[in-house]
């Protein structure tokens, strides 16, 4: 039937895991839960006690092999047909979260469950990845103003086994970012869609300003160095930042906004860490880092 599938990395999932088995056992459905440690070196001790659960076991990778090679190799293990992916910093807030995967376990089956963010964080610290993820992540007007297949999310989603073998995650991404992207592409290649449902989970284990900044210029750099690889053109019609990196470079423009990213950089900065940032500054910033990264590509560095 089921096969709830969690890769984690130095993250405590012993009470996510806890929730779901509870779950899954009161359904009377046959079920396993599966958590691949992704060379983690903390909370071992505390997610060991996921093996003591019935139907449910705790693998250990010593190497770091990033998402894309463990969601494969959790997907490789699973014997059940329907695979429930969640992410280990996730929190279940419906106690019919399981239940309301079942009606949509049926052949073929791509289902997004969606993102929450806890109503009650209001931390300033944390200000830009709250404010991104509830009005993008979490707003379903601004997910269906999106193109089409390109906004998959994998924090929580159910999908058939036979079509997760004929996609699967790419392995030859290196660095953050961007995985989502071309795995909802493979999709779209392979002739399937897939549709969101209310059934969504907590996305608790928020990056703070500073870390969220980082891991977007990080981010950034990895969209361009894929699509100058060559290997996926179609990024360029599926990503807006691309697209619009496209018209500065046609019309000359990244010489320019790269001076004027040194000139704002800091001022750009500071609205972005305050308490209440601004997201038109925060699709500038990203902007502005790819005409950096292409005015200096000797200095793919963040």
């Amino acid at each position: 039937m089921l096969s709830i599938l969690i890769p984690t990395y130095n993250y405590n999932v012993a009470p996510l895991v806890r929730e779901l088995h509870r779950q899954a056992i009161s359904l009377d459905i046959e079920f396993e839960i599966i958590v691949m440690e992704d060379g983690s070196n903390k909370f071992l001790n505390e997610n060991k006690q996921i093996d003591s659960l019935s139907f449910c076991s705790h693998i250990i990778r010593p190497k770091n092999k990033g998402r894309s090679v463990t969601r494969n190799q959790l997907a490789d293990s699973a014997k059940y047909q329907f695979l429930l992916f969640a992410d280990c910093d996730a929190e279940v807030q419906n106690v019919n979260f399981i239940a309301n995967y079942l009606p949509f376990c049926k052949d073929g089956a791509v289902v997004i469950g969606g993102t929450a963010y806890d109503p009650t964080h209001n931390d300033p610290a944390y200000s830009l990845r709250l404010k991104y993820g509830r009005q993008r992540e979490a707003n379903p007007g601004y997910l269906l103003n999106q193109q089409g297949f390109n906004n998959f999310a994998t924090f929580n989603f159910l999908i058939d086994k036979v079509v997760f073998n004929q996609v699967q995650f790419d392995e030859k991404i290196s660095g953050y970012g961007h995985e989502d992207t071309l795995f909802g592409h493979a999709l779209h290649e392979q002739g399937y869609s897939f549709q969101r449902i209310d059934n969504p989970l907590v996305h608790k284990g928020l990056d703070d300003n500073v870390t969220f900044l980082k891991k977007t210029a990080e981010s950034v750099k990895n969209l361009y160095i894929l699509y100058q690889s060559g290997n996926y053109p179609f990024l360029s019609q599926e990503s807006k930042l691309l697209q619009t990196f496209l018209r500065f470079k046609k019309y000359r423009l990244v010489g320019p906004a790269n001076l004027v990213f040194k000139l704002t950089r800091k001022m750009l900065e500071r609205n972005l860490k305050s308490s209440n940032p601004s997201l038109f500054c925060y699709d500038l910033y990203k902007l502005l880092w790819m005409c950096r990264i292409h005015a200096h590509p000797d200095k793919l560095a963040v």
